[in-house]
């Protein structure tokens, strides 16, 4: 084999590893479109959640209750992405990658601050910010 295409090769692996464990970084585009997205979803959730009184205070909810809140809320959610052009699936393979690059989520919010103070009000624990990430919302 000669160097030019040893070179090429080598390339092309040093590549692939490079690539393959920080995926591509996303796109201001992409970023903008996943940051407005969880900014509603989060709001959503909290407004469907609010005060807990859904099923009364104190009671849980009965299977068939949370069998029915959840398909509401999938249904809910469904409507809400598609306005970003995704599906619930899409938005949950991604969002993760998307918001990985937390240099350029930070520089997006900086560059909004109405939509970085939205952000910041979004329960950490359940927005996939925190600790416990929920459902990755």
């Amino acid at each position: 084999m000669n160097q030019g295409r040893q070179m090429l090769v080598m390339g092309g692996i040093l590549a692939v590893v490079l690539c393959s464990g920080t995926g591509w970084a996303a796109e201001p585009a992409e970023i903008e479109k996943f940051v407005r997205a969880r900014i509603e979803i989060g709001e959503m959730m909290m407004n469907y959640f609010q005060g807990g009184e859904r099923f009364g205070e104190g009671q849980r909810p009965s299977p068939e209750q949370m069998r029915a809140m959840g398909e509401d809320i999938s249904a809910k959610l469904g409507t809400l992405l598609s306005k970003y052009s995704m599906t619930v699936q899409e938005y949950r393979e991604r969002s993760r990658e998307v918001f990985a690059d937390q240099a350029a989520v930070k520089e997006f919010l900086d560059a909004h601050p109405d939509l970085k103070q939205r952000y910041e009000a979004l329960p950490l624990d359940r927005m996939g910010r925190g600790g416990s990430t929920g459902r990755g919302y």
